[in-house]
């Protein structure tokens, strides 16, 4: 007699990481009916990243509180200097990215997937200023080539008009979060392996504007599985 394999599970949330989680979840169900969509798309082990549109300072924690493992989003290294503030960003797992030294950055985030982590990257660099999807800067295309993850796309519905940069406080909304099927860009891969250093500038900034290109077509329809 043979037996079906258990499903793969996450490894268990770091207990403050968890605790915050069961506070975050409700009050963001809450105050802007927050909604996550085919969350089952993001692997349960492994290097993963999560290239999200980004469009309002609560885009991480909320994609955070979704996803049923450990994310890690980037933060200031100087933030990691700081009394109390410090100790936060590292139990909650933040990355650190000195933004003076690019290369220090990259390291940082190169070893979180090295290591099986799962990180979130907003393509556009910052947020947006209307809500619309901006151009995505090339170094997220960098960091797929270098990394060998798979890159799921999140787009976050409905967070500008309730938290955009034009508000000074949040309001109540409806807010989604949308998973969608992981891109792995094998073929540019390996291409990126042998090619010449123009053409490889070239990859880095084609798989930026494939990412983009997959977030446009997402719309907050319900169409697989939603977050319980």
């Amino acid at each position: 007699m043979t037996t079906e394999p258990e499903p793969t599970r996450p490894a268990p949330l770091p207990p403050f990481y968890r605790r915050l989680r069961w506070i975050a979840v409700p009050v963001f169900r809450a105050w802007f009916g927050m909604r996550g969509l085919n969350v089952d798309r993001v692997p349960p082990t492994g290097p993963v990243i999560l290239a999200s549109n980004h469009v309002a300072f609560s885009d991480p924690p909320m994609i955070g509180a979704v996803v049923e493992r450990t994310v890690n989003c980037l933060a200031r290294d100087t933030l990691f200097q700081k009394p109390g503030l410090g100790w936060l960003v590292r139990t909650l797992q933040a990355v650190p990215v000195d933004r003076q030294n690019g290369g220090a950055g990259l390291k940082a985030i190169l070893d979180r997937l090295t290591a099986g982590g799962c990180v979130v990257l907003f393509p556009e660099g910052t947020r947006s200023p209307d809500g619309s999807l901006q151009p995505a800067k090339a170094g997220v295309g960098l960091t797929v080539i270098k990394s060998k993850a798979p890159v799921v796309p999140v787009r976050i519905f409905g967070a500008f008009e309730a938290y955009g940069r034009h508000r000074l406080l949040p309001r109540p909304g409806k807010i989604t979060i949308k998973f969608g099927r992981p891109l792995l860009f094998a073929a540019l891969r390996a291409e990126a392996g042998t090619c010449s250093k123009p053409r490889l500038k070239v990859i880095y900034q084609q798989i930026a504007d494939e990412i983009m290109e997959a977030l446009a077509a997402m719309d907050a329809s319900e169409e697989v599985s939603k977050f319980p």
